[in-house]
């Protein structure tokens, strides 16, 4: 579990950098100059792409919970 959480934190700091990026650039790559609407569209941008994988995540961590204490039916198993 300490990989998940170190992985975690990477996704917190790219996540936080991209946000620092888009508030603080004046000018995009394409030489559009970023006024206030812009830069809402694109922190929505961010914040969708944010949810994607913290929904994936979410389903990732459910399936390896699972995994862990095993998925298989106790009623099924034979009594030895």
């Amino acid at each position: 579990m300490k990989i998940w959480w170190a992985i975690n934190i990477v996704w917190l700091f790219i996540f936080a950098a991209g946000a620092i990026f888009i508030g603080v650039r004046e000018v995009d790559y394409a030489g559009v100059v970023q006024t206030p609407e812009v830069r809402m569209v694109s922190f929505i941008v961010l914040g969708i792409v944010f949810l994607i994988v913290a929904l994936f995540q979410l389903i990732l961590l459910i399936f390896i919970h699972f995994v862990k204490n095993g998925t298989t039916n106790t009623s099924t198993k034979r009594l030895s």
